[in-house]
């Protein structure tokens, strides 16, 4: 029966959601997005052109701020080209697009969704700022691709004992470009109640999503697999086992995928692969996460892939 409970087989500290966890789960009637490039200007469109609420997108750059609405007018344009949408339904969804450069602005909403570089005292930073300036039933969430949930969690409050910010606290990891890829990692902490966990299940259900549920360990799922698939490729170049072409060539003609890892590395962006690969290093001191050098040789000179113009692949 579709109303039974789903039972899933989950690591020791996740937990598993149900086709009756909506139960639990909180109405989202308006949006804070925190972070106004590629990632978040793509949660924020697909946000307003899936659930049709209003989204408060906030970045302390105004620049960064007309750069990523215009990108939405772009993508915008093209679905009504390919007749995906109407222009009529573009113009609703760009409507509910509310650009601001202040935080404070965030005061009203019910779900906020940060989507700030990978920088952890920056997310922590804003997340003892969210607590304060969100109303007290606000979800907070975080894009993070690799940091603790738990401590970023930790960062709402100043009493350890008191978990009414700390639970609040869950991530949503949307795979980029976001317009494009179902998948959704789901990630709790330590401190995640379950009305929380749930109602990030079902809001990224309204948004077309696909989500999965991973525990918080170091990369979580998608990264802890993914990354050091893409730093083992950048090994095999570095170490002239292979040169560019093969490597990308061999997994995607011999594997099925739609593109090789040097070219997925540079549409992620080299300074995030090499940011998450620290993360995975650190955290658990395993040596097979150890970013390759060529990595950091890219990254120290400024070819962080297709956002920059050269990576493995020149995008001028």
């Amino acid at each position: 029966m579709l109303a039974r409970t789903l039972v899933h087989k989950l690591p020791t500290g996740a937990r598993a959601f149900s086709s009756t966890c909506a139960r639990n789960a909180a109405e989202v009637k308006r949006l804070g997005v925190v972070g106004a490039g590629q990632m978040g200007l793509g949660i924020a469109l697909v946000a307003a052109t899936k659930a049709g609420v209003p989204i408060t997108l906030v970045d302390t750059s105004q620049k960064s701020l007309d750069k990523g609405l215009a990108f939405a007018d772009k993508l915008l344009n093209k679905d009504i080209a390919k007749q995906r949408i109407t222009q009529d339904e573009a113009d609703a969804a760009r409507a509910l697009l509310q650009p601001t450069t202040t935080l404070d602005d965030l005061h009203s909403v019910d779900f906020v969704i940060e989507a700030v570089p990978e920088i952890p005292q920056l997310k922590f930073d804003i997340f003892s700022k969210l607590a304060e300036i969100c109303p007290k039933h606000a979800i907070l969430a975080t894009n993070t691709s690799s940091i603790s949930i738990t401590r970023i969690a930790a960062s709402t409050t100043k009493d350890s004992n008191d978990t009414s910010n700390s639970s609040r606290v869950v991530s949503t990891h949307f795979m980029n470009p976001v317009p494009v890829q179902k998948g959704v990692e789901i990630i709790s902490g330590l401190q995640t109640s379950q009305e929380t966990l749930d109602t990030a299940v079902e809001f990224c259900k309204k948004l077309g999503k696909i989500p999965s549920v991973s525990k918080d360990s170091p990369g979580f799922l998608a990264n802890r697999i993914l990354m050091p698939y893409i730093n083992e490729a950048i090994i095999c170049l570095e170490t002239g086992v292979g040169d560019r072409d093969s490597i990308d060539a061999i997994m995607k003609n011999g594997t099925n995928v739609p593109m090789g890892p040097l070219q997925l590395a540079d549409f992620i962006g080299l300074d995030t692969c090499l940011a998450i690969m620290k993360v995975l290093y650190e955290e658990t001191g395993d040596s097979k996460y150890r970013p390759s050098v060529h990595l950091r040789n890219m990254v120290d000179a400024g070819w962080l892939g297709k956002k920059s113009g050269k990576g493995f692949y020149d995008y001028q």
